[in-house]
């Protein structure tokens, strides 16, 4: 049987880009190095806010290779690796890109069977898949990209119950079926790892395993801070102050995302570039404003709570 991931925070990374475009693997370096210090349990690489669906197979297998390198065995790593076509070519990038020294093949619900095809046939994909790629774990991601396919409970402790499939970043955004989740895979090798941050206290305390959300990309240490002190009884009310924070900025997280992570890191003195790949949302200075308040406000709770935020040279 696979080993579980640990429990609290694994940040789905961003992936930096020099001016022109190219990968800048001197800055996925450092961002590593940057989770890592920040706490982080896990890391997600190659996933949508990696920019994934924008990167080239080798570059795929390139960022993930290095993010493995430079963890170098600190924490362990998670990567995409399922991105459509017949099960038997995804099984087959899903072996290469577990060669790197991923934990876990993380595998994009939606790609496993189109909108309209039933839970059985996606079920019977997954079975095929896990039957094709002997020895490698797995994980499943609800990624709303082409489409957000949600897993059933039910289906959820199936697929636990193999042994083979260790990890799930949830994006119901409904506490109650994060529960059912929770409840399904009861006494599995596997963690529920939340994705939607207006109820991330009530996730914790319901049992999931940790936080997988984009707000790392903006402020990991308050995301680690809260994964590590949502049960203590001396905490609540700091607690309830960083749930807050967190259901009141969701507006401001979302918009030209990634975009607007770069530009925050860079506002907190992090290097890296603005460029994206992936189409979104253009960054205007009224939205940058609205990062700088941001900023401003996670700068006052953190402090307030006593949270060290870390600083860059």
């Amino acid at each position: 049987m696979q080993n579980s991931l640990p429990q609290g925070f694994i940040p789905v990374m961003l992936t930096p880009f020099k001016e022109n475009g190219e990968i800048d693997f001197e800055g996925l370096t450092k961002l590593t190095e940057f989770y890592l210090e920040a706490g982080a349990a896990g890391l997600f690489a190659n996933c949508l806010s990696s920019e994934m669906y924008e990167l080239s197979e080798d570059e795929r297998i390139a960022i993930t290779k290095h993010v493995v390198d430079v963890a170098n065995g600190r924490v362990p790593v998670v990567a995409t690796g399922t991105f459509g076509g017949p099960i038997a070519e995804q099984a087959e990038f899903a072996k290469k890109i577990y060669g790197t020294g991923i934990q876990a093949v993380i595998v994009i619900t939606s790609l496993i069977a189109t909108a309209d095809e039933s839970d059985a046939i996606f079920m019977e994909r997954m079975h095929e898949l896990l039957q094709l790629t002997p020895g490698v774990s797995y994980g499943l991601y609800e990624c709303p990209v082409p489409y957000k396919r949600l897993v059933s409970a039910e289906n959820l402790g199936e697929l636990a119950a193999t042994g083979r499939v260790i990890y799930h970043k949830d994006t119901s955004l409904d506490i109650e079926n994060v529960k059912a989740k929770i409840a399904a895979t009861e006494g599995q090798v596997f963690g529920v790892y939340d994705a939607y941050m207006e109820h991330a206290v009530a996730s914790l305390k319901a049992g999931s395993a940790g936080l997988s959300c984009i707000q790392g990309n903006f402020f990991p240490e308050l995301i680690v801070w809260l994964c590590n002190n949502f049960n203590e009884p001396t905490q609540q009310d700091k607690v309830e102050r960083v749930q807050q924070l967190l259901i009141d900025t969701m507006p401001v997280i979302h918009y030209a995302y990634p975009t607007v992570a770069k530009y925050y890191l860079q506002k907190r003195g992090f290097p890296i570039s603005l460029y994206t790949r992936r189409k979104v949302e253009v960054l205007t200075e009224v939205e940058k404003a609205n990062a700088d308040e941001l900023l401003e406000m996670v700068n006052a709770l953190s402090q307030e709570i006593e949270v060290a935020s870390l600083t860059f040279a």
